[in-house]
Formats: structure tokens, sequence, C-alpha cells
């Protein structure tokens, strides 16, 4: 048996700090070690405690959640990060991957989804929402151009595995493909796996990204044909 993984919680509203300590009770590879209410007391616990993940609000008081995720890493660099934010926030995921993040949820996320996360910051991964990649990639310009690099790192995906890139970079979750391509979530865990391994990307926003400058998504808010 291995250790549970030891995380930090740093949010300032107590009903989102309460519901996340249910959500992850019931997970026993998961031991919610210390809570934070600002950004500042987040530092403070990270560096005493030294979790192995901290989960960090992006709005906080005395100290805003990127303050406090670069003072972690400075002080701490061991410990990986996942940014916690609402829907419509995304112009910090750039700021936040930048900085260090291992990853950026929904606060309103699958509670399965929120274990999933912590579980893949603690191996060195990077995890992203689903919705937050398409958010994302909607407020970047229309690639005009297929680099060849693209191309070839496309050209050694199967088909399968091209249909998978091309719906998680249209922002669907795992559970979502697995309904569009008629398989198991667990099937598309492992093309989605392989999909990171051979284009070489960390997270779903890197392989959207890459998907769109490949031209094989329609560009962001593009007019429908015959209006």
């Amino acid at each position: 048996m291995t250790d549970p993984l030891r995380v930090l919680l740093a949010d300032d509203d107590s009903l989102i700090r309460t519901a996340i300590n249910a959500i992850l009770h019931p997970a026993a590879d998961i031991d919610l070690i210390a809570q934070a209410a600002d950004g500042r007391a987040a530092v403070d616990l990270a560096v005493r405690h030294r979790p192995d993940v901290a989960l960090l609000d992006i709005q906080m008081p005395a100290l805003d959640g990127l303050a406090a995720l670069r003072e972690i890493r400075r002080l701490a660099p061991g410990i990986q990060t996942v940014m916690l934010t609402t829907f419509g926030e995304d112009d910090y995921v750039a700021q936040a991957l930048a900085a260090g993040a291992a990853g950026f949820l929904l606060k309103e996320s699958a509670a399965d989804e929120l274990a999933y996360a912590i579980r893949a910051a603690a191996a060195g991964n990077a995890y992203l929402s689903p919705k937050i990649t398409r958010q994302v990639l909607n407020r970047l310009p229309a690639a005009t151009a297929r680099p060849d690099e693209d191309l070839a790192k496309v050209g050694m995906l199967s088909s399968r595995e091209r249909d998978v890139l091309i719906l998680l970079a249209q922002g669907l979750s795992n559970a979502e493909i697995g309904q569009q391509l008629f398989v198991s979530e667990g099937t598309v865990k492992t093309h989605v796996y392989r999909v990171f391994a051979k284009l070489d990307c960390e997270n779903r926003v890197q392989a959207a990204m890459l998907a769109q400058r490949a031209g094989l998504l329609e560009p962001p808010n593009a007019p429908t044909p015959g209006r």
C-alpha cells in the first residue's frame, strides 16, 4: 500500500471547501491535510506541510491564486498545483500554466474529475477541464497555416486517435467522447494518453491548439455556410 496523496485546499468560500472535502473524503488514496481561506495562508501552509498537491482558488483575498502559485513554486517547487476557477475566468489559464500549474479545473467539475486531476498532478502530468480547453481555443486567433511539424505529428495518429483528438479539442470530456464513438470511457482514456504521447503534448489545451494549427477544426466562431 502506498501512502495517500497529501492535499492542501485554498478557497475563500467555506461552502466550496466543505463541498470539496466531502468529494475527496471517500477517496482512500487522497488525504486533505490542510485548508486555507486566503492565498497568504495557503503559501504558509504549503511551506509548513509540504503537500503533494495544492488546490488553489484563482480569486482569493490577501494573495490571489496566481500570486500564491508563484510563491509556492518559488518556496516549495516540489509541490504540484491545481487551480480552481469558475466558468468564464479562462483569461487566467495561460498565466497559470506559464507559472507552473499542473492543472486547471472548474469548481463545478464532477467528483471523479477532481480526484483524477489531483492524481495526474501528483504523477507529474498536466490536466485541464475539457470545457476550459475549448474556452481557451476560442480565444486564440484562427490558424491560417498548417505547419509541417504539426501535420507530421497528426499523421502518426490512427484513425480512431484522430477522431478522439478532434472531439477533445471541441471540449468534450472522456465520457462524452466515449458516447460519441460508442466505446468505454476507459478506452477513451487510453486513446487520449496515446494522442498526447504521439503529439508530444502535456494537456488538452496543447493538443487542441495543435489540432487547430493542423487544420482539423473549424475556425472558432466560424459562420455557418449559407448564412
